[in-house]
């Protein structure tokens, strides 16, 4: 049996939406979908401003870590290798012979020997194999294969402002074993506000030249003045018996981030200070100093003396 629906129900069923109901529809579309990007880019500016402050914060932190690390191990004085003797010398003698004399410079202290046959030469001459003491030994070394090292440390591992050409507000010149490894090194770390740089430049201690600053020595490259006025670097300072010993360095830099804040429109600083840190090889020739040990005390490098300038 066949129903036929009316005709103004058929015509109802198949008019669809309004426009009114469709522009209502669109309306509600595009809030939620302005809702959404709204959303999304606000996350994207936020996320874009932790950026921002991480790789600033990132970049400061690395670099006094470092210069933390460092400056505790100004001062300390190693040969490359172990030394030895390879002949007996008696007392009165000007010479002995070593195994190896590389690292070891003219006017070095040196620890003769063990035990109470042990005694303190100073270096006045280095030729191949044999060194030439200043004065001659007070000891006999009947044997061969006695030890020879380096005892102490240097005043100067942070080489005072007072020395000349010595370290400044903006400059800081240290030296000895820095890495830990037996090779001592020259390092200058330079505050340079006009490029907004902070350079590090290491060298090996009996270089001939200083090497000229290149981009892979910059550890800073957003670097600005700090907010009230304080040097990069701020010596203190003991004096005994008329050398000068730096017991601690004071390190502020002030940063700021690479690119504008995309919320403020403002290159957003951060200023880290590390106020006392502390050459410990350097303190512990001042305790010698301070103990009348003169013979631990480590005189500069005439090759460090030529890099200064």
């Amino acid at each position: 049996m066949r129903v036929n629906t009316p005709p103004n129900r058929r015509r109802a069923a198949e008019a669809g939406f309004s426009l009114i109901e469709v522009m209502v529809t669109l309306v509600v579309l595009m809030l939620a979908c302005g809702v959404t990007i709204r959303g999304v880019l606000d996350l994207a500016r936020v996320s874009d401003v932790v950026t921002n402050r991480t790789d600033m914060h990132n970049g400061v932190r690395n670099a006094t870590q470092l210069l933390t690390q460092e400056v505790g191990q100004a001062g300390r004085i190693a040969l490359p290798a172990d030394v030895f003797t390879t002949a007996t010398a008696a007392v009165g003698d000007t010479t002995f012979a070593v195994t190896s004399t590389a690292g070891m410079f003219v006017g070095e202290l040196l620890a003769l020997d063990t035990g109470a046959k042990q005694e303190t030469v100073t270096v006045a001459a280095i030729n191949g194999g044999t060194i030439t003491t200043a004065d001659p030994l007070s000891k006999d070394h009947n044997t061969a294969n006695v030890p020879v090292t380096a005892p102490g440390g240097f005043s100067a591992g942070i080489v005072p402002a007072n020395m000349a050409n010595g370290s400044t507000g903006t400059l800081m010149k240290i030296f000895g074993d820095i890495n830990g490894d037996r090779q001592m090194v020259y390092i200058e770390y330079r505050c340079d506000l006009n490029t907004g740089r902070l350079y590090r430049n290491s060298m090996a201690f009996t270089a001939n030249v200083k090497p000229a600053p290149t981009v892979e020595q910059i550890l800073i490259d957003n670097l600005v003045a700090n907010p009230d006025g304080t040097q990069c670097f701020t010596y203190q300072t003991l004096t005994v018996t008329g050398i000068t010993f730096v017991m601690d360095v004071a390190i502020t830099l002030t940063v700021r981030t690479q690119t504008l804040d995309p919320i403020t429109r403002q290159f957003q600083t951060e200023t880290k200070a590390l106020l006392n840190v502390s050459p410990r090889n350097v303190f512990n020739t001042w305790q010698h100093a301070g103990l009348g040990l003169t013979n631990r005390i480590q005189p500069v490098p005439l090759s460090v003396q030529n890099l200064l300038p």
